[in-house]
């Protein structure tokens, strides 16, 4: 049966690499849309503010590995190779919208929806709370792999950059540990209080904002 999964795990390599040029394709046409659209609220920014687009196309075995665990019990059924595709992934390739203060990710998700209407919408949220928009859709680039934008707070998507390469990219030894009951939480207490701190940031400047049309 291990063997006859590793020939799925294979089979899927094959094809990653055989999609890679579509992915990349995919990415940059994602990237050079978003960015295009996005300028007019980029040059009008303050200099406190900031709005970044990152692209990015999913490793081989991150996207065989995020495939395998769709399935039940995390495992490929031998007896169906046939099932198994990597197109079936929304998010092969893709860009990241972050910005702050957070309070332009509703513009941001406004002018991104007009581009990009039909596409699914899929947020990521846990507790309650919805931390990033998310949507994923085919563009001209490829009508084999789906691209994805998400949106989401400066701040929340760094520390995401730090948890995948610590959590999601650790040594064999470590797998597991974003599942760690401890680690959860704390996960969950960072999201509050980066949330905290913006808040508290965008009510001063709004105080201060008021505070400057009064003088005048």
């Amino acid at each position: 049966m291990i063997e006859d999964e590793r020939k799925i795990e294979d089979h899927l390599r094959e094809q990653y690499f055989d999609l890679l040029p579509e992915m990349r394709r995919v990415a940059d046409q994602l990237e050079a849309e978003v960015k295009y659209h996005l300028l007019p609220l980029s040059r009008s920014l303050s200099k406190y503010e900031g709005l970044t687009v990152k692209c990015r196309v999913k490793a081989c075995e991150s996207a065989v590995d995020k495939l395998r665990a769709r399935q039940e019990g995390a495992t490929f059924d031998r007896s169906r190779p046939d099932l198994y595709s990597l197109t079936s992934l929304n998010d092969l390739a893709g860009v990241r919208v972050m910005a702050f203060p957070r309070r332009h990710l509703v513009e941001i998700d406004r002018i991104l929806r007009g581009v990009f209407g039909p596409w699914n919408p899929d947020p990521v949220a846990d507790d309650g709370r919805i931390h990033a928009l998310k949507y994923h859709g085919y563009c001209e680039a490829s009508s084999k792999v789906k691209g994805e934008y998400q949106i989401v707070s400066m701040l929340i998507g760094l520390f995401w950059e730090v948890e995948h390469a610590a959590i999601y990219k650790p040594d064999p030894g470590l797998r597991g540990i974003n599942k760690h009951l401890g680690m959860r939480e704390r996960t969950r207490e960072v999201f509050k209080a980066l949330e905290a701190f913006e808040e508290q940031f965008d009510s001063l400047v709004a105080a201060s904002q008021r505070r400057s049309h009064e003088i005048e």
